[in-house]
């Protein structure tokens, strides 16, 4: 078989992630694909631009940030497998060792929505300064004084190297992660078999289970890469447990619920959450 060819972007963090793949393929090519044009903010276009160059044939495997990736996938292609998952939780960078012991008033830099509304839904003290960037431009902007402090993904901070900055980790039940956040997810064309075995070996249950759950929650909740959710499915043996958070932006009104249930039902219990948090009035919420 010829060498199998990875899309991925060519973000540090993006060629960090797929670097990883490559190993457990045994060295599968890595090519960079341009992203996309589209607006600041618009995370689907991390993923266009390699999704299109999937359909023309030019790689054999898209490896993407799950968390980047829309609830529907463009005709032609499948979401094959998600490798075992990094830490999905954000963590914080900056001069304190928990959310205690950030000062009054402080400045916290994140682009996310998500971040914002669960930050001022616990500490409505904070002023939250939009920071966007890379993992790189964020820290040097808070090394710069532009914020006294940052949340991020742990799991791009530890794929990075860069680990050694987190101050603490938020647990999920104070910051819910973004759905995905941690996964990579592996794509392919439908009907290209050999790339789908090759990527297919490097499935984890628990992983794969965790992210049909939360992508079902965020379909059911009509968000998008954009809306102040968060949700996050734990599997442990054979159970699955699923939470999410809804939120204003201004962190002054929310939602958050959890289900339980079997790794064999994901889908339908991410569905059923989101229907749930609908009912508690999320949808409400997220239309405001």
């Amino acid at each position: 078989m010829a060498t199998l060819r990875l899309g991925t972007r060519g973000s540090a963090l993006a060629l960090a992630q797929a670097g990883t793949v490559s190993r457990a393929l045994s060295g599968a090519e890595i090519v960079t694909v341009k992203t996309a044009d589209g607006e600041v903010g618009d995370k689907a276009r991390f993923v266009r631009g390699v999704e299109d160059a999937l359909l023309a044939g030019e790689v054999d495997v898209a490896v993407h940030s799950a968390k980047d990736l829309p609830g529907e996938l463009p005709d032609g292609l499948e979401l094959i497998s998600v490798p075992g998952r990094e830490d999905p939780a954000d963590a914080f960078i900056g001069p304190a060792a928990s959310l205690g012991e950030v000062p009054q008033g402080a400045r916290i830099g994140t682009a996310s929505l998500r971040r914002r509304s669960q930050l001022l839904a616990l500490r409505p003290d904070l002023e939250i300064v939009e920071l966007r960037g890379n993992v790189d431009t964020r820290l040097a902007k808070l090394a710069a004084g532009e914020a006294d402090g940052i949340v991020l993904a742990v799991a791009g901070l530890r794929r990075l190297g860069r680990g050694g900055e987190i101050s603490f980790a938020f647990t999920p039940g104070q910051m819910t992660p973004a759905p995905g956040q941690g996964c990579l997810a592996l794509e392919t064309r439908v009907g290209d078999e050999a790339s789908r075995y090759a990527a297919s070996q490097l499935g984890d249950r628990a992983a794969t289970v965790e992210l049909i759950a939360e992508r079902a929650a965020t379909v059911a909740l009509g968000a998008t890469c954009d809306t102040p959710i968060g949700v996050l499915g734990r599997a442990a043996g054979e159970g699955l447990t699923v939470a999410g958070y809804a939120g204003a932006p201004d962190g002054s009104d929310w939602v958050r619920d959890s289900v339980e249930g079997s790794v064999d039902d994901a889908a339908a219990l991410g569905a059923e959450l989101g229907e749930r948090m609908l009912a508690a009035g999320a949808a409400e919420i997220l239309a405001s």
